[in-house]
């Protein structure tokens, strides 16, 4: 399985080019798809992004899903509701070019905030492209929060 570790800032363009980080683009050499997947976050004020293999397989269990529940209809019209069908209409394929760039849309640098610089974050099997100044301003928060919540369990729990 493919996996992304670490923080990279990079230069967005004028051109909404950026480049992927070395060691993300080397997660997805093995990829038949030479690029990224990416959609807006339905949780955070970012970019949600993985390889072309990971959407594959969710659209896989997906229909493995609906098939093993006899749901034949359903694999047959698919479903308006679900949530893979929903981020499907979202993404945006994102060719690496020569360089190991990609070419942001406006729509997605818009729902990130993203303008000049972009920051990647690896999230394990996915990462997130954030906008620098709302990454650090969400990490500070999220290690304020995981630091309160690891004294708390200071009580021998």
């Amino acid at each position: 399985m493919t996996s992304f570790l670490s923080t990279f800032v990079n230069k967005v363009d004028r051109k909404g080019r950026v480049s992927v980080p070395a060691p993300f683009r080397a997660s997805l050499a093995a990829d038949s798809y030479q690029g990224i997947i990416a959609y807006p976050s339905m949780t955070d004020t970012a970019l949600e992004g993985f390889g072309r293999s990971m959407l594959e397989e969710l659209n896989r269990r997906q229909l493995d899903k609906t098939m093993s529940d006899g749901d034949f209809e359903q694999a047959l019209l698919g479903g308006s509701n679900s949530l893979v069908n929903t981020i499907m209409a979202m993404a945006h394929e994102l060719p690496f070019d020569g360089e190991g760039r990609i070419v942001l849309p406006a729509s997605l640098t818009e729902a990130a905030r993203i303008t000049d610089r972009a920051t990647f974050v690896g999230r394990g099997s996915r990462f997130q492209i954030w906008s620098p100044e709302l990454f650090e301003d969400h990490q500070r928060d999220a290690v304020a929060a995981l630091r309160a919540r690891l004294a708390n369990r200071g009580d021998g729990a």
